[in-house]
């Protein structure tokens, strides 16, 4: 089973730059969480799946604590699901700076970090 939260959007002042942690920018997050549910998901009960409320509470909070990279803030997320989730057998996180300072217009930078890695599915 694969829950997911995708363009979940966020302004957070991530950047490797002092004027990207000054002004701050918008970032989407993506999140894939697989797992084998251990009850029968008929049940209809919450507590045999994961959260997609939970996912997006745990990127909001990571999101507001001011990172150099981005790959450091999916990082932080993944870490936080397993802590909250640890029956997961994969996590997926994409982190996306739209309108990175690259020196052109460019629309989105982004991020995909996996857990374990180099399990892809989603």
């Amino acid at each position: 089973m694969i829950i997911a939260l995708h363009g979940a959007e966020f302004f957070a002042f991530h950047g490797f730059y002092p004027e990207e942690r000054k002004l701050g920018n918008c970032f989407i997050v993506d999140i894939d969480v697989e797992f084998i549910p251990t009850a029968n998901i008929s049940e209809d009960d919450l507590d045999n799946s994961v959260n997609y409320e939970q996912l997006y509470d745990i990127a909001c909070e990571e999101m507001k604590l001011p990172k150099k990279l981005i790959e450091t803030v999916a990082q932080a997320i993944i870490d936080e699901i397993k802590k909250q989730y640890a029956f997961v057998d994969r996590i997926q996180v994409r982190v996306k700076k739209m309108n990175p300072l690259v020196g052109a217009k460019t629309r989105y930078s982004s991020v995909t970090i996996q857990y374990p890695i180099g399990k892809t599915n989603a």
